[in-house]
C-alpha cells in the first residue's frame, strides 16, 4: 500500500508536497520522495524512512517548481531498498516521472514485452517501473515532437489494454503538466480537488481527500476508475473516461484499516462504515450470545476505535480506553519482517491495569492477520488482570492474499488460513473470538454509496476480480511474500540508487 500526491500550482510546490506525504504517512512508512519540475528540469529526493527523515531543509529548498509529484511507499514487490522508493524517471519520451500505488498481475508478460518489443530496460523488481515503461512507450509511439492532452489520454488508453491488476498513478511530464488516472476497477483510491488563488485555479491529486484538505483544496471529486486527469502547466484542466470496460469494485480493506477515518473514498465516509462495521458486530454478539458476560468493551488502537465505540454502544457496556500507544512507533501490519512485528507491540502499547483488572474484556481490533499481535495483546490484557479475554474482529477472517497492492503474507503465515474462527481462537489465547460476517462488512461499507454494485473482497473469500490469478501465480507470490524471502531480499544488493538528482 502506497500514498501519492500531484500538485500544479501557481507557486512552488515542494511544501505542499511534503505537507501532503506526511498526512499520507500511514499508508506507507518504509521510503518517501517528491520530484518537482522547473523550466523543463526534474528535481528529485527520495530515500528509505519517514517523510520528516527524508527531507531536510537543505533538501527542500532544491526542490524547485510549480508542479510536481510525490510518493510514500511500503513494499507489495521487490526489495526495500531505496533504488525501488519512488518516484521513478525515464527520460524518454520528454522526461517521465512516475509515482504508483497498487500492485500489477501481468507483469512478467510486460517485462518480456519490453524487452522484446518495447526494447526498455528495466532497472528495479517494481511493477511501478514497469507501469512508467509501458506508459511512456505508449507516449513514444505517437511519434510526436509535441503533445496535447488528447496525445496523453491516448497513451492512457493503450496502458489500460496493455495492464491489469490496481493501478492508481500519477505521472509528471517535463514542462507539459500533470497526470493521474487509476485503472478500470478503481480498486485503489484517488481524488482531485481545486484551490482557488489571486492568480487561478491550482490543482492537487491524492490517494486521499484528507491530503487536500489540509491543504485548502475543495475536493471535486474521486476520479473514475478507468477515467485520467491531465493538468498543465498553465492550470488547464482535462478529464476523460480512457476504458471502454469498467467494473467499479474498490478495495473493501481500503475502509476496514488501510484509509484514514476522516477519509471518504468513493462517497463513502471511512469513519462512517466504521461505524457501521461496529453495529453490525454487536448485532451478531446480540444474536449468536445473548446472553454474554462482556464487562467492558476496550479498542486496540487507533484504526478499531470507531467500531470498539459503536460496538460498546449497541451492546450497552462501557467503553474504555485500556492501552495506550507510542505515536512514534509504526503500524505493525505493514512493516517488514516478523522478528521486528513481535518487538515493536511490547513498545507500541502499554496497558492500564485498573481498566483490565477482574473483567470480562471484549478487545477489538479492526482485523487479524497474521495473529501474532494479537496474540500478544491477549497476554498482555491477562498480564493486566483480565479475568477473561474476548477478541473481535471488524472484518472477516483473512484467509487469502491479496494481490493488489497490499502485501500480506504468504498464505501459511495467515492465521485463518485453513483454520476455522473457533480454532483462531485457540491459537491467539482468546476465550472466545468474534469475526464480521462478510455480508455484514459489505452491507456496512456499501450503506454509504449503493452505487458500487461490488468490492474486492479476495482476501476473505478468494474471489479475485481481474481473470488472471490462478493457483500458479498465487504459489509464486506465496514464495516471494514469506518473511525468509522478505529477508533475503533486505540483504541483497539493489542495483543503481538515482535519489538525489536526475
Amino acid at each position: 500500500m502506497c500514498g501519492i500526491a500531484g500538485i500544479v500550482s501557481h507557486h512552488n510546490v515542494n511544501q505542499d508536497l511534503y505537507d501532503a506525504l506526511t498526512v499520507l504517512q500511514h499508508r506507507g512508512q518504509d521510503a518517501a520522495g517528491i520530484v518537482t519540475c522547473d523550466e523543463g528540469r526534474f528535481y528529485l529526493r527520495k530515500d528509505n524512512g519517514l517523510t520528516r527523515d527524508v527531507f531536510s531543509n537543505e533538501q527542500m529548498m532544491k526542490l524547485k517548481g510549480t508542479m510536481g509529484i510525490a510518493h510514500v511507499r511500503y513494499p507489495t514487490a521487490g526489495c526495500s531498498s531505496s533504488s525501488e522508493a519512488q518516484p521513478f524517471y525515464v527520460n524518454s519520451p520528454f522526461g517521465l516521472t512516475l509515482a504508483h500505488n497498487g500492485n500489477l498481475t501481468n507483469i512478467e508478460e510486460l517485462k518480456k514485452q519490453l524487452f522484446k518489443d518495447d526494447q526498455r530496460h528495466i532497472n528495479t523488481d517494481s511493477d511501478s517501473e514497469i507501469l512508467l515503461n509501458v506508459f511512456a512507450h505508449e507516449l513514444q509511439q505517437l511519434g510526436k515532437l509535441r503533445i496535447d492532452a488528447d496525445d496523453v489520454f491516448q497513451a492512457v488508453s493503450a496502458v489500460h489494454r496493455r495492464c491489469r491488476g490496481a493501478y492508481a498513478a500519477v505521472v509528471m511530464i517535463a514542462g507539459f503538466g500533470v497526470l493521474a488516472f487509476r485503472d478500470p476497477h478503481g480498486i485503489r483510491p484517488m481524488v482531485f480537488g481545486e484551490r482557488k488563488t489571486e492568480e487561478g485555479s491550482d490543482y492537487m491529486v491524492a490517494s486521499e481527500n484528507v491530503a487536500l484538505k489540509v491543504l485548502d483544496f475543495e475536493l471535486t471529486r474521486d476520479i473514475k476508475p478507468g477515467e485520467a486527469v491531465f493538468i498543465e502547466l498553465t492550470g488547464k484542466f482535462h478529464a476523460k473516461q480512457c476504458s471502454d470496460i469498467v467494473d467499479h469494485c474498490p478495495c473493501i480493506f481500503e475502509y476496514v484499516y488501510f484509509a484514514r477515518s476522516d477519509s471518504i473514498l468513493d462517497d463513502i465516509s471511512v469513519y462512517k462504515a466504521r461505524l457501521r462495521m461496529g453495529e453490525k458486530l454487536a448485532e451478531k454478539v446480540l444474536k449468536e450470545w445473548p446472553e454474554h458476560d462482556i464487562d467492558v468493551v476496550i479498542p486496540i488502537p487507533d484504526t478499531s476505535r470507531t467500531s470498539a465505540l459503536q460496538m460498546a454502544y449497541k451492546l450497552g457496556v462501557k467503553f474504555r480506553e485500556g492501552f495506550m500507544k507510542n505515536r512514534y512507533i509504526g503500524r505493525t501490519f505493514i512493516m517488514p519482517g516478523q522478528q521486528m512485528r513481535k518487538k515493536s507491540v511490547k513498545q507500541k502499547l502499554n496497558a492500564i491495569d485498573l481498566e483490565f483488572e477482574g473483567k470480562n474484556v471484549l478487545l477489538v481490533d479492526d482485523s487479524i492477520v497474521r495473529g501474532t499481535t494479537s496474540e500478544q495483546i491477549i497476554q498482555m490484557a491477562r498480564d493486566a488482570g483480565a479475568k477473561k479475554v474476548y477478541f473481535a474482529s471488524a472484518a472477516p477472517p483473512v484467509r487469502y492474499p491479496n494481490v493488489y497492492g497490499i502485501d500480506m503474507p504468504s498464505v501459511e503465515e495467515l492465521i485463518a488460513h485453513n483454520r476455522t474462527e473457533e480454532e483462531v481462537g485457540v491459537a491467539i489465547g482468546a476465550d472466545k473470538m468474534i469475526y464480521q460476517n462478510l455480508e455484514d462488512l459489505i452491507d456496512a461499507v456499501q450503506k454509504g454509496n449503493v452505487n458500487i454494485k461490488h468490492f474486492d473482497t479476495s482476501c476473505f473469500n478468494k474471489e479475485y476480480i481481474t481473470d488472471d490469478i490462478d493457483d500458479a501465480y498465487l504459489d509464486r507470490i506465496n514464495m516471494l511474500r514469506n518473511d525468509g524471502a522478505q529477508k533475503n531480499r533486505s540483504s541483497e544488493h539493489c542495483v543503481i540508487d538515482m535519489q538525489n538528482a536526475v
